[in-house]
């Protein structure tokens, strides 16, 4: 058997990359038996078929290091997050809630500034010290900028990286920067599929020349904190993690509790006070979902 990984699921096809060549197969039917879906990133390994050498069947699908729900991806290492640093001006509260998605889904996150070249060393410092203390790796990228672009090459090489944000903040300007034959490659995969050119209907992985595969997909865009308890947001913030210890209150939620080390922590710009804001921002809005109303 061959070995190689799911870089698209369409229709039951599933498209593999053996390393060499990209092999369409299709599933066998004990996984519909065991209720297993084949998931785009899944490491699998595959029969080609006595018919066809182009055509095989996955027969084993190994073991996932952790599955994401939306987009169906599987294996992913780490979560790009890109905004603009203007044009559009980025919204902090969304940002906060795509750090939250990667820190439920045990994805590294790392945090993208695109079009750095409309900005100057201030800004940048002024971003930066947003996430003071959060531990989170910020990056500054633009097409225009080589070295830049090098930087981010040292990121994504050798592993499987989901691309997220708004759009009009210059993801694909950005992927066709790292690597320009994103496009062609793309087109070899819709030639089989008959279905035009990369949709994000569907999660697709790029294959990176220099070694490590890219998800272009919308789905971590959107974001709800339907699972988020009010008592749990705080883990999902490493600087409030780091300083919640002092708290005299056990239970403390940050937010109206006296003598509360985290707003001492705002105070002295140990936290930021964007991230707090939007802390309690998000707070409320978790409090107000879960309010029960007598009928």
């Amino acid at each position: 058997m061959i070995e190689g990984i799911i870089v698209r699921g369409v229709g039951g096809n599933y498209y593999v990359d053996t390393g060499k060549e990209i092999i369409e197969c299709r599933a066998r039917g004990l996984f519909r038996v065991q209720n297993i879906k084949p998931l785009v990133g899944d490491n699998v390994l595959i029969r080609i078929t006595s018919e066809n050498e182009n055509t095989g069947y996955i027969e084993e699908i190994k073991e996932r290091t952790n599955e994401i729900k939306r987009p169906s991806v599987a294996n992913v290492e780490q979560l790009l997050i890109f905004f603009a640093v203007t044009n559009p001006e980025p919204s902090f509260l969304l940002l906060d809630k795509l750090l939250i998605a990667s820190e439920i889904n045990k994805l590294k996150p790392i945090i993208c500034f695109n079009k750095s070249d409309l900005c100057d060393e201030e800004m940048k410092s002024k971003l930066s010290d947003i996430f003071v203390n959060t531990g989170y790796k910020v990056l500054f990228t633009s097409k225009n900028d080589e070295a830049s672009i090098e930087k981010l090459k040292n990121v994504l090489k050798d592993k499987l990286s989901v691309f997220s944000g708004p759009s009009g903040v210059g993801k694909s300007s950005i992927m066709n920067a790292v690597q320009p034959e994103f496009e062609l490659k793309t087109g070899d995969i819709s030639e089989k599929l008959k279905r035009g050119k990369h949709t994000t209907r569907h999660a697709e992985i790029y294959k990176l020349s220099f070694g490590g595969y890219v998800v272009d997909t919308p789905g971590f865009s959107s974001f709800d904190l339907e699972s988020v308890d009010q008592y749990e947001l705080s883990e999902y913030y490493p600087e409030i993690q780091k300083f919640d210890e002092g708290c005299r209150f056990h239970d403390c939620l940050h937010r109206m509790e006296p003598g509360c080390v985290i707003k001492e922590a705002v105070s002295n710009r140990l936290i930021s006070k964007t991230r707090y804001e939007n802390y309690t921002k998000l707070l409320e809005e978790i409090i107000n979902t879960k309010k029960v109303y007598p009928k």
